[in-house]
């Protein structure tokens, strides 16, 4: 009796990352299996993205100057185009299996402004594993909702907005209207020369570099710690800032020029961790 009958994936596949809740289904197996339970764990190497040595790629028509990212289970990393036309190219790679189960699927679908990502991994064991690399046209701005994946974004002008279930949020030099938000992991944007930045991080650290003065900063930090690097100078100047700092549960600490009259508002609460505003030179 073979009781490993693994599905992996093929050509025709779609993506996602490993999917960590699911292992869970093992413990159907019960007590009694665990024998079998082991024999399952031992066939299954770990499904690494990062295998697929032949990645598909796809291009996609967009209606519009926004483009919405709608994705579950998946790394995914966003490059701005090198032309302003009505094009975004997909890369995508996955690997996976699954035992007493379905054949590992992953889909992409565009529907007017809209890209949908989804991968089906269902068995009594599976791992998969998925990553997709975006590359938006110039001019064009970006919304992403992942849920469970790390998102990764690149010198954006437009206005850039990413919101993660679970998964980190990493994000340089941007400049247009910035928002980030992750239920479950840590937000870390540098190089930032956006004039209005909202960033919120319910479980992990929060961390804004700016690079030039903003207009407004809003941080928000359920559990972790929180620090906000703003710009000294402009144009030779000294600049001060009008700063708001809260936190239920760790220490404060500004050394940045303070204003209540300043036009230039940073405000900075955490529930449970430090809070820093310091100065990035």
């Amino acid at each position: 009796m073979t009781v490993r009958s693994v599905h992996r994936r093929g050509k025709g596949r779609t993506s996602s990352t490993r999917d960590t809740r699911r292992p869970r289904g093992l413990r159907v197996l019960g007590a009694a299996s665990g024998v079998v339970a082991v024999a399952l764990l031992a066939g299954a190497c770990g499904a690494s993205a990062d295998d697929d040595s032949d990645p598909e790629r796809r291009t996609f028509a967009l209606a519009g100057k926004t483009l919405t990212v709608d994705s579950d289970d998946s790394a995914l990393e966003f490059v701005t185009g090198g032309s302003d036309d009505s094009k975004v190219e997909v890369t995508r790679w996955f690997d996976g299996s699954t035992v007493l189960g379905g054949s590992p699927k992953v889909t992409w679908v565009m529907d007017g402004d809209r890209l949908t990502l989804r991968m089906k991994c269902s068995g009594v064991f599976t791992d998969c594993s998925a990553k997709h690399r975006i590359e938006v046209p110039r001019g064009v701005a970006l919304k992403v909702e992942n849920n469970n994946g790390h998102v990764n974004a690149k010198g954006f002008r437009e206005p850039l907005s990413i919101r993660t279930k679970d998964g980190s949020v990493t994000v340089k030099d941007p400049t247009g209207p910035l928002t980030l938000d992750s239920d479950n992991g840590a937000v870390d944007a540098t190089g930032v020369r956006s004039a209005r930045v909202r960033a919120t991080s319910k479980d992990g650290s929060l961390r804004l570099g700016l690079a030039s003065v903003p207009d407004r900063v809003e941080a928000r930090s359920a559990n972790g710690s929180l620090t906000i690097e703003v710009p000294r100078k402009k144009g030779g100047r000294d600049v001060s800032y009008d700063v708001a700092t809260k936190t239920d549960n760790g220490a404060v600490d500004v050394s940045v020029p303070r204003d209540s009259g300043s036009p230039h508002l940073v405000s900075a609460r955490s529930e449970d961790g430090k809070v820093t505003v310091r100065s990035a030179n």
